[in-house]
């Protein structure tokens, strides 16, 4: 036997309508939240796997560079000092 019952009809109709609010405002805050965290790690100033790669590229070519330099600049200085040795080694020249 079913009755029909306007009362229990309404009830229902005004349960399925808030449980269609809450969802929605549950999308909603979902939605707001994830907005508010992309503002935020976006104001962070961090950088992408790129660019970050790309900048340990940079300075790993440059210490290579610098230690070549400096291997340059010990052969230079030691090829300088060589002919002062050499000179300071020999007797000074004397008139007779």
């Amino acid at each position: 036997m079913q009755s029909e019952n306007r009362l229990f009809e309404d009830l229902v109709k005004m349960m399925n309508g808030a449980a269609g609010t809450f969802a929605g405002m549950g999308r909603e805050a979902e939605s707001s939240m994830r907005q508010k965290m992309r503002d935020w790690v976006g104001g962070l100033d961090m950088v992408s796997r790129e660019e970050f790669d790309a900048v340990k590229a940079m300075a790993v070519a440059a210490r290579d560079e610098n230690e070549a330099l400096a291997k340059r600049i010990a052969a230079l200085e030691g090829a300088a000092s060589a002919p002062k040795a050499a000179k300071a080694s020999k007797p000074p020249k004397t008139e007779i």
